[in-house]
């Protein structure tokens, strides 16, 4: 059964990869570098510091630092743990495949993915009656920042399946401890939606 997931994932994979084009590459390799998403998280910061003030910002700023830091270290644990290759190191798909980039020798799950969804979760949840549209626009960037990478060759679709679930529940739970030390730090839920 297992064998045949893996399978399947594999033949998903080359399909979506093979989609590529070079003249796209560039787009692609913009889309997943990190500092790309700086100017969202510079609008959130700011829609944050609007809709609550200063002091529910910095506690803000905490929790989303801990809930990257916190799924980042998670996806590694699984990465050693499970010890599956990238697409990119896997020997039977080397000439099958596209390489746009490469990164280290495991990668299951993507961490970028993880990361990505646990802060569109966390600030849908934060912003769902303040900014309606906000939702939907943070799904849209966690789908595409995740899409790029299986596009660059550096993860199959479980791997991103996987991280957008790890994310998803990420940011559900950093959001209901930032509910809960509101309650403490302000003696009420200033983030109660």
């Amino acid at each position: 059964m297992l064998d045949k997931i893996i399978e399947y994932d594999q033949e998903l994979f080359l399909f979506l990869n093979n989609l590529g084009t070079e003249s796209w590459d560039g787009f692609w390799l913009f889309i997943t570098d990190k500092f790309t998403s700086i100017p969202l998280y510079l609008v959130l910061l700011y829609l944050c510091f609007r809709k609550f003030g200063w002091k529910p910002t910095v506690l803000i700023l905490v929790a989303t630092a801990l809930m990257i830091a916190f799924t980042d270290q998670l996806a590694n644990v699984f990465k050693y743990g499970f010890e599956r290759l990238r697409p990119c190191h896997t020997p039977s798909l080397e000439d099958r495949m596209r390489i746009v980039k490469c990164g280290g020798k495991f990668g299951y799950f993507s961490a970028h993915a993880a990361s990505t969804f646990a802060v569109a979760t966390f600030f849908s949840l934060l912003f769902k009656q303040h900014y309606r549209s906000i939702p939907l626009i943070l799904l849209v960037w966690a789908l595409v920042v995740s899409y790029s990478r299986i596009y660059l060759g550096v993860h199959f679709p479980l791997d991103i399946v996987t991280g957008m679930v790890f994310g998803l529940l990420g940011g559900w739970l950093f959001y209901a401890v930032l509910r809960l030390l509101s309650k403490k730090i302000f003696r009420k839920d200033r983030f109660n939606s």
